[in-house]
């Protein structure tokens, strides 16, 4: 019997049960335990092949010329309403181009954030922080998902992609559908792809200081349609991920007194709480996607095309420290969560800003934060792809803005 035999004869992981949101480590385990590379299913009758061992991963992410980011041939065998397609159907966009109209579509891209100073972002989340904290700040009780990690992105993120503070909720509503990859995706889409068409048309007829007008004046000369598809793309994988970083950092933080004291008394950056995240709730814990171009093996495994080939960013964090024989890799050496090869994040800089600012200012105004619920008991969103809470509920003093919990 081939491996790829006994692979389709197994029974394979459902990463779309609701008890992998609760469990995930469970179902990396049962994946490991058939190999570097596991037989899952992302959605009921959907199959993958899940990459839960550094080195497979590191061959996938780097050998473009036996894998491809085009999912145009798996999405030929995939139902017309299957809840994958919001994340996975092919668009114009870096993330499902290859070659040379991949390098067009992220050295656009990252010209257009490299316009992005540092300070001019650290001052858009200190704004955001404190227009959040001056809305929930007096009530003593705040949901750091609901009230502040979400929100914050969209305020962050609109500005940055031009438009008002007043549409932050559409954008929050879409995504959240369509991340879940569920009954809603489908709508979710939908309603996030409006979002999009409506922003690039505002933007082709009057131009803005935004990262959308300034990819359509790109020397590549990216066609608003393109400029669409970017944006897509990019709005989406600055906001949500982001958002989850800091709500599974803040989790981190808050369920460890010694941690948190540490944090605000500034012994301890808050980056390590970061990283931590990255190497064990990564916020994109399954959406590296790959497809072989022809039947490959891959460490023991014939991968045939058009089944998604997923580099698995949570389960190569839970299995990373075991891997070094129990000792662990300094900053990001031990995960994979910012990919590598030609398709590896080109804004991580950005996303780590954002979210390590975002943590610094809150617990600066708010530094008795008090989680009402012990972290083993919060509740995680469903979905193949992501790692994500539905929310934190703490209490604190109350305080406003104008107060911060470091002044007398």
């Amino acid at each position: 019997m081939t491996a790829q035999q006994s692979f389709t004869a197994a029974a394979p992981v459902r990463l779309w049960e609701d008890g992998f949101a609760r469990n995930p480590h469970g179902y990396y385990a049962a994946l490991r335990a058939q190999g570097p590379v596991g037989w899952a299913e992302l959605a009921p009758d959907t199959p993958a092949y899940v990459v839960t061992e550094r080195r497979a991963a590191l061959d996938v992410l780097r050998d473009a010329e036996a894998f491809s980011h085009d999912p145009r041939g798996w999405e030929a065998t995939v139902p017309a309403d299957s809840p994958l397609l919001g994340m996975m159907r092919w668009r114009p966009n870096a993330l499902f181009s290859d070659g040379d109209t991949h390098l067009r579509y992220r050295t656009s891209l990252i010209d257009v954030f490299d316009l992005i100073e540092p300070h001019d972002l650290r001052a858009l989340v200190h704004r955001a922080v404190r227009l959040l904290v001056d809305r929930f700040g007096p009530r003593g009780e705040a949901d750091l998902v609901v009230d502040f990690a979400r929100p914050l992105m969209a305020l962050v993120f609109n500005n940055l992609f031009g438009l008002p503070d007043s549409q932050g909720d559409r954008l929050d509503e879409g995504l959240l559908k369509m991340m879940e990859g569920g009954a809603l995706a489908a709508e979710g889409e939908a309603e996030y792809a409006d979002y999009v068409l409506r922003l690039v048309a505002a933007k082709v007829a009057e131009r803005g200081e935004d990262l959308p007008s300034m990819l359509l004046d790109h020397p590549a000369g990216l066609t608003p349609e393109e400029v669409t598809w970017q944006v897509f793309l990019t709005l989406g994988a600055g906001y949500e991920p982001t958002a989850n970083l800091v709500s599974n950092a803040l989790s981190r933080i808050l369920g460890n007194s010694l941690y948190y004291s540490t944090l605000t008394s500034g012994a301890r950056p808050v980056m390590d709480a970061v990283v931590e995240v990255l190497h064990h709730e990564t916020p994109l814990a399954n959406y590296g996607v790959y497809y072989a171009r022809r039947p490959v093996p891959l460490h023991g495994t014939w991968v045939r095309p058009a089944v998604p080939v997923v580099v698995s960013f949570g389960a190569l964090g839970l299995f990373a420290e075991r891997e070094a024989g129990g000792g662990r890799r300094d900053g990001d050496a031990a995960h994979l969560s910012w990919g590598a090869g030609p398709h590896a994040c080109p804004v991580r800089h950005h996303a780590l800003l954002v979210a390590t600012e975002a943590i610094e200012r809150l617990t600066q105004w708010l530094p008795d934060l008090d989680p009402v619920l012990p972290r083993d008991r919060l509740g995680w969103r469903p979905g193949p792809f992501h790692r994500s809470l539905t929310s934190l509920p703490v209490r604190f003093t109350p305080r406003s803005p104008d107060r911060p919990g470091g002044s007398s």
